[in-house]
């Protein structure tokens, strides 16, 4: 089984080299919809929703994945040669600064139109009552992914840890969703 897992690791190293853009896309599309599918199990679904995880996997990888491979080329770009806590702390701040607010408000709009397929009204009406706790939320949450990330993290395997920790992440709001949801009934 390890021989498996090691050349399975060996080939997805070559695919990073090869083709970084595709692979981290495909990664965190993948990573999404597993997570949507540990979610909705955990959750008591009866019947798996195989659409809501497809929308969600079309978001990784066309939106989450080559947006993370554009951000973190970016910030070495922003930084270049710069290393050392300060020079993490200014990447972690700038990153929740930009890209954060702007991940988390398209994500809530993505969700509503397409995945709930909810009309615009109620959408902004949901955004407008539920950004400003899910972006204080967040800024709990992964200005610590952040550090790991750029302080630990070689280039090419942030978008994956990234994707790894949004998986999670998606996983334990679903939870608390749920217990929100089973208080009030």
């Amino acid at each position: 089984m390890s021989e498996i897992v090691n050349e399975t690791w060996k080939k997805y190293l070559v695919a990073l080299q090869v083709h970084p853009l595709r692979t981290k896309a495909i990664t965190a599309g993948v990573l999404i919809g597993t997570s949507d599918l540990v979610a909705q199990k955990i959750s008591g679904v009866k019947k798996l929703q195989l659409r809501r995880i497809l929308l969600l996997m079309l978001y990784g990888f066309a939106y989450s994945g080559p947006f993370g491979h554009f951000l973190h080329k970016l910030m070495d770009l922003i930084f270049k040669g710069k290393k050392g806590n300060k020079t993490v702390a200014k990447k972690v701040l700038l990153e929740q600064l930009t890209s954060s607010p702007w991940n988390n408000f398209l994500f809530m709009m993505y969700y509503g139109l397409v995945v709930e397929g909810r009309p615009w009204g109620l959408v902004r009406n949901k955004i407008r009552n539920d950004y400003p706790s899910v972006q204080l939320t967040a800024w709990k949450f992964w200005p610590i992914v952040g550090w790991i990330n750029y302080q630990y993290m070689p280039l090419q395997f942030r978008v994956l840890f990234h994707s790894f920790m949004a998986s999670c992440w998606a996983i334990f709001l679903n939870l608390k969703a749920r217990s929100v949801a089973a208080k009030k009934a």
